[in-house]
């Protein structure tokens, strides 16, 4: 179940890449996340029908609407306008230094030994393959503005998995509303559309890129909008609760990978001998952390 969200936000990444030059990218995100409300609304008509749970909890739902609609992909997106793709996705790989780091810090859960151990691992496949076995590579990489903006992405996203796991302490004596997974999603998209068109209304005053509609962008959006919105967000939501977002920050270190071999695939060039490397590296990552 962890496995599946990774492999589908590899290919949002590839197809946000794709059309980057016909949509501007917090449009592109604030449309998809739109097209995925109108896919969900008939699964979370009971939400619709009853706003009492919703307003009750507004705050609570409008935080992690904003970090986990209308932030990460839009300045993932945005990132990747400006700053490379081995750059975003090296930042994007230190998602569990981050999660061990918000759960330190804001819920006094101290990582162990073996997930420290893990995340090395991790890390070690996912620069094995981002420097295509030549890790004297990584020495080159330099930051630019778009690096930034990933950094601010990933550390929204620990954030937003911690609170999906562990609500605020006030909320947490509270009998919680009977909503499925996609009332829940429905409740943030509510809240995360509203910052997620503010944004793009901003994004529309002060840039010059214009929307280029073709058959290939709807096939794009039609595809964010189910796999890495709708599937990925359910499987991600479950895998959290059930195996901790600590350990769930392992897995999405196969999203470079899986990257990875999606370009490999669509250039015609097959995996190398540092894929199946990395591959062994972050399933021992997982292994080591997911240990009892």
């Amino acid at each position: 179940m962890l496995t599946l969200p990774p492999l589908l936000w590899a290919g949002n990444a590839v197809v946000g890449r794709l059309v980057a030059g016909a949509v501007p990218p917090l449009l592109l995100n604030a449309m998809r996340w739109t097209l995925a409300g109108l896919l969900l609304a008939p699964l979370a008509r009971p939400l619709l029908q009853d706003l009492t749970p919703l307003r009750q909890r507004w705050r609570y739902l409008a935080v992690v609407g904003l970090l986990g609609i209308g932030c990460y992909n839009a300045l993932q997106y945005q990132a990747l306008h400006s700053s490379s793709a081995l750059n975003v996705t090296l930042i994007a790989a230190s998602l569990p230094v981050w999660m061990l780091s918000v759960g330190a810090l804001f819920y006094r859960v101290m990582p162990a030994r073996r997930q420290l151990l893990g995340a090395l691992f991790s890390l070690a496949g996912v620069a094995l393959v981002l420097a295509r076995g030549d890790l004297r590579s990584l020495a080159a990489v330099h930051f630019v503005p778009g690096d930034l903006l990933m950094l601010l992405a990933v550390q929204a996203w620990a954030v937003y998995s911690w609170l999906l796991a562990r609500p605020p302490a006030h909320m947490q004596g509270e009998a919680r509303p009977p909503w499925d997974w996609a009332q829940m999603l429905m409740a943030q998209l509510l809240f995360g559309l509203s910052f997620a068109w503010g944004m793009a209304g901003a994004e529309q005053a002060w840039t010059s890129q214009t929307l280029q509609w073709s058959a290939g962008l709807v096939a794009a959006l039609v595809y964010v909008a189910v796999g890495p919105s709708l599937i990925a967000y359910r499987a991600w939501g479950l895998g959290v609760a059930q195996a901790g977002p600590a350990m769930a920050a392992f897995f999405g270190n196969l999203t470079p990978v899986f990257a990875a071999l999606m370009s490999a695939a669509l250039l015609g060039e097959w995996p190398r001998w540092f894929h199946g490397a990395a591959f062994v590296l972050i399933a021992a990552g997982i292994l080591v952390s997911s240990r009892r």
